[in-house]
């Protein structure tokens, strides 16, 4: 394969997380990019605070065909980050500077093609991938997800009315000049779940295709993971941030439902977030103070070594498109129960784990109970699942195959002759 130079767009991109961003998306910047440089030489235009974490591991362990250019903004305009929704407004605006820094980096180096990666979402302009004029990919993304009515109930008045808000503001962002041109260049549109892929209108269907946003690494799957205690208590685990679409107080009450039958059992939900307060009255309200613990954030590693520990991990998010903790616990082998939404819908099968139809927020309490209470009961079946989850993980979200993957997406489209 002839290497070409593949200008990528990875505001978000760091192997050790994003200073004041959370989720995964600076973890798949690192790793597509990565993935792309084994094949082509790359220069990744990210943001100035991902510069030191960067800098580090590339130090540490240097990455033939990997080039940063670091993208500043006015600090003015970093209150922005403070608010819900700020990041994707200073996104936007980064976005100036970011294509001024490629039209110049074009000029002197005369890029194959573009690759719009992070920010990962499916519904806001790349200024690049519209205005330079090289063969454009775009994605994976994804954002068009929506928690179901029946289940919107869980939000509070005013989560209901900022999700109004944002899918009015997802609206009019689709509807940007800058957005449905770069749409129209694209050779290829990368989404992350089938919500995203039916808001794709149909005059650029035929190039749309699924692609996840989570994977896993050999180390991720050589990872040390410790033997479960043999204290006979039954561990679930949650992870994520503490917002109220998580749907961590449907865990919380679904949780209260299963351990009144059966005591020997433990809750963990680790994560941070503006929800703590309204979770912990939840807990003391519901008399489970010494069986469910908030740790807050812990690291990488401490995760994954809980989850080596836990038996289940229980995933009640309201509106999530891709679900990272979802594919590091089918690495962990540990059989995970969902709703069947966005990412871990499309990421969890009958084989290695329970995803559940959501219905009314009591409905669906009862039924991730009844889940808990199914794999409480029968530990084949646990250990079933989680084989299985481990398996998929392998072979089909190995960082490895996705970069195969994406190389057979760019092929056609490097070789395209100009102006088709």
């Amino acid at each position: 394969m002839t290497r070409r130079r593949i200008l990528a767009g990875a505001f978000t991109c760091s192997p050790s997380g994003t200073p004041g961003f959370t989720g995964g998306e600076d973890i798949l910047g690192w790793n597509l990019l990565m993935q792309i440089a084994k094949n082509h030489d790359v220069w990744a235009l990210t943001q100035e605070e991902d510069r030191g974490s960067i800098e580090e591991a590339i130090t540490t362990k240097p990455i033939p065909g990997l080039h940063f250019h670091y993208v500043s903004f006015p600090r003015w305009l970093k209150p922005l980050l403070k608010f819900q929704g700020g990041h994707q407004i200073y996104y936007y605006f980064w976005q100036i500077n970011a294509y001024l820094a490629a039209r110049r980096l074009h000029l002197e180096l005369n890029f194959d093609l573009f690759h719009h990666i992070t920010y990962a979402n499916d519904w806001m302009a790349s200024f690049i991938g519209a205005l330079l004029p090289i063969p454009y990919v775009r994605g994976p993304g994804g954002g068009a997800h929506r928690a179901p009515r029946e289940i919107e109930q869980e939000y509070t008045l005013t989560g209901r009315l900022w999700e109004k808000v944002r899918r009015l503001g997802q609206w009019l962002f689709r509807h940007d000049p800058f957005f449905i041109k770069g749409q129209s260049r694209a050779g290829a549109i990368l989404v992350c779940n089938w919500d995203s892929m039916r808001q794709i209108p149909k005059k650029w269907s035929h190039k749309a295709g699924l692609f996840p946003v989570s994977g896993v690494s050999s180390e991720d799957l050589s990872f040390p993971f410790p033997p479960k205690a043999e204290d006979g208590v039954f561990d679930v685990l949650a992870a994520g941030s503490l917002i109220r679409v998580k749907g961590f107080g449907l865990a919380i009450k679904a949780f209260k439902l299963f351990a009144d039958k059966y005591p020997n059992t433990r809750l963990t939900i680790a994560g941070s977030g503006p929800e703590e307060p309204r979770l912990r009255v939840l807990i003391r309200g519901s008399s489970l103070e010494d069986k469910v613990y908030l740790p807050g954030t812990v690291p990488r590693d401490t995760l994954l070594s809980k989850m080596a520990s836990s038996d289940v991990l229980l995933f009640p998010s309201l509106r999530d498109g891709g679900g990272t903790v979802v594919i590091e616990a089918m690495s962990a082998a540990k059989p995970v129960v969902c709703l069947d939404i966005g990412g871990p819908g499309l990421h969890i099968n009958e084989e290695c784990g329970i995803k559940l139809k959501p219905t009314s927020p009591m409905e669906t309490v009862q039924n991730l109970a009844n889940a808990l209470e199914r794999l409480y009961l029968d530990e084949g079946l646990r250990v079933r699942l989680g084989k299985a989850a481990r398996k998929r993980a392998e072979q089909e979200y190995h960082w490895d195959i996705l970069g195969v993957r994406l190389m057979e997406i760019y092929q056609p489209i490097l070789h395209r002759e100009p102006g088709r």
